[in-house]
């Protein structure tokens, strides 16, 4: 026995069937099942797909006409000697007598009471022919059969019903056509229908329906059945994968079209995958360098083939900033600067500025930091700092102020490990000028001033960093591990050797179980409240020169603390924020923070009870110079005011 469930498309069709695609990914990336046509009179559908096995109506015999011209409606036909009929004989049509039995025969595999369940008509009820008509319609949508009927046997005082059934064969294998993406072993498994089960249209429907649930979990929302056949035992499952065919970027002016295709996570012969699709737009719209993203569709040759377009709209990525602030240690100080994302547009960002004050600094940058498994991330720059009023500490007590002027120059580069790998590596050499100087009237030690050693520094820093942020998202979600190594060298006229290590880790989670926690929606233009932390701990090998110890304090490190207040060769530091978004340009910080500095040279140990905290809230505000950051921070000596540009992490 052989049924053919054959789905014919036609080109017409199938352009349609893009053009609905293409509507369908742009508005919601909802699952499309192209829906089949058939001529067939009575159908199922399975997934989409019409299934003809059987017809629950096929020659239904209905019970002869009964001429009841020269009958009495209320008195039986008398005998031909003239004596009375008794009941019971010939019936009129008026009449409706009971049905004395409802059988099922045909059947081998399925329970007769299974069957019977789903039928109304009862011993004892009138027989209704419309009624048996639409039970055998439910015995039929089982599925468990490929034709249902049913006969009227009259008998003295009622009828008796016999529902007639075909089962459908014994499934002996299912067998999936052009599935590429999964194996055939795994689209069994999702299906309930196993080899040596009665195949049932009903569960087969559901069992195609979770395949499609399966692509569509996992982005390939193109895909779809175009076809099922049942040949004998065995049920045929023809599936359609769509694949990119050539992908058009359009509307770059000024952005290399390279620095685009290295940002998709999609390429030419890739399955259609709109999780993919999304992840690339949102990347791009999230690189800054172009206002809008807009992605379209065109047939291919091919109906499996389709070809994707990416059209930009280029923003401007330069901008020039003017600063005056105030800060709690460098006083009134102001700045110009120039910076811009898309240097070129090959996507390197270029900075060049000064700041004037007690906190003066020139810098100049050149950064490439795209990376992958074949393309290096660079970065080269100069720097010149010099910051006065600076705090010497004595076993945590003030002595006097000092300058320090560092000028120096460095150059680095790194890439990934591999194409998917979440772990990268970079390299950085620096070399460093030092000047280190108490204020005119200090009154330092001599061992102080030995302690305050300048000199020039060659480095070379090298760090493993593990990144598992999310790069689609509009805000900082997931975390990152990075492992850093710091040597000093004798080299080039260097005068300390020296090895430093520390690891740092970043990470950041959505709050917004506090909508539900509070009921109220604390998420403002699309961006959730955010549990932001970040821990430092390292150490040293050998004597760490002053101008190269671990310092933390200050509006970057622990806030509620003047700027380098503490200082070692061994570090703790913790920082923990809660960011609330509050106005689309806006958003409330509450911080903690703790850590510690210690000098094992003084005979100081890494003491976690040793450590000290500060605590407070600040502001962000978001504006053409950047994101403005303000923090009120009480410290364990006293409470401070910092001011600054961006997140401290």
């Amino acid at each position: 026995m052989r049924f053919n469930l054959n789905c014919g498309v036609d080109s017409g069709c199938f352009r349609g069937w893009r053009r609905a695609c293409a509507a369908a990914v742009l508005m919601s990336m909802a699952f499309l099942v192209q829906p089949a046509t058939s001529e067939a009179a009575d159908e199922s559908e399975i997934g989409g797909v019409p299934i003809v096995i059987g017809n629950p109506e096929a020659e239904r015999k209905p019970v002869p006409d009964i001429d009841t011209s020269e009958m009495s409606r209320n008195e039986p036909e008398p005998l031909s000697d003239g004596r009375p009929r008794e009941r019971g004989g010939r019936r009129p049509v008026f009449q409706s007598l009971p049905l004395l039995s409802v059988s099922v025969e045909g059947n081998s595999e399925v329970n007769k009471d299974y069957i019977l369940s789903v039928v109304t008509s009862k011993v004892g009820s009138p027989m209704d022919q419309n009624r048996l008509g639409k039970d055998a319609d439910a015995i039929f949508e089982l599925g468990f059969f490929s034709t249902v009927d049913y006969r009227i046997v009259d008998e003295s005082g009622g009828s008796n019903v016999i529902f007639t059934v075909v089962e459908n064969p014994s499934i002996e294998d299912i067998k999936f056509f052009g599935n590429e993406i999964y194996s055939s072993d795994t689209l069994k498994e999702i299906c309930f229908t196993k080899p040596g089960m009665i195949f049932n249209r009903v569960f087969f429907r559901n069992d195609l329906q979770r395949v499609k649930e399966k692509y569509q979990q996992d982005g390939y929302v193109m895909a779809r059945v175009n076809d099922v056949q049942i040949e004998g035992t065995v049920v045929n499952v023809y599936i359609s994968e769509p694949k990119l065919g050539e992908i058009i970027i359009q509307g770059n002016k000024r952005t290399k079209t390279y620095v685009i295709e290295r940002q998709l996570s999609v390429k030419e012969g890739d399955f259609f995958n709109a999780t993919r699709l999304r992840y690339t737009l949102s990347k791009l719209q999230g690189s800054g360098y172009f206002e809008d993203v807009n992605v379209g569709f065109e047939p291919a040759e091919s109906p499996e083939i389709i070809n994707l377009i990416l059209t930009v709209v280029e923003a401007k990525t330069g901008r020039i900033g003017i600063s005056v602030g105030y800060g709690t240690q460098s006083g009134f100080s102001g700045g110009l600067s120039y910076n811009d994302s898309n240097w070129g547009g090959r996507g390197e960002r270029f900075g060049i500025g000064f700041d004037l004050g007690d906190r003066e600094q020139y810098w100049l940058t050149l950064e490439q930091p795209y990376m992958d498994h074949k393309v290096f991330a660079w970065k080269v720059g100069a720097y010149k700092r010099a910051w006065d009023d600076l705090a010497y500490y004595d076993d945590d007590a003030y002595q006097f102020d000092y300058n320090e002027d560092r000028e120096g120059v460095y150059i680095g580069a790194g890439r990934k490990f591999s194409e998917r790998s979440k772990f990268s590596w970079y390299l950085t050499t620096e070399w460093q000028n030092v000047d280190i100087a108490p204020q005119e009237g200090a009154s330092p030690t001599q061992p102080q001033l030995e302690e305050m050693e300048s000199g020039r520094n060659f480095m070379i820093t090298g760090r493993i960093t593990r990144d598992n942020m999310d790069p689609y998202t509009s805000y900082p979600k997931g975390d990152v591990e990075a492992i850093n190594v710091e040597k000093g060298m004798e080299a080039l006229n260097s005068d300390w050797s020296y090895w430093k290590y520390w690891l740092e880790l970043r990470y950041y989670v959505s709050l917004s179980m506090l909508t539900e926690m509070f009921e109220r929606n604390f998420t403002v233009d699309d961006i959730p409240p955010i549990l932001a932390a970040r821990l430092i701990a390292g150490d040293a090998d050998g004597y760490l020169p002053w101008a190269v110890d671990y310092t933390i304090g200050g509006d970057n490190t622990l806030r509620g603390y003047k700027d380098k207040r503490f200082r070692g060769d061994q570090i703790f530091l913790f920082n923990a924020e809660m960011r609330l978004p509050v106005h689309k340009s806006a958003s409330l910080v509450l911080f903690y923070d703790t850590g510690k500095v210690w000098d094992s040279y003084r005979g100081e140990d890494f003491d976690f009870g040793d450590l000290a905290e500060s605590y407070g809230m600040g502001v962000r505000v978001r504006t053409p110079l950047g994101n403005l950051r303000l923090d009120f921070a009480q410290g364990d000596e006293e409470s401070r005011v910092h001011f600054g540009f961006g997140e401290m992490f």
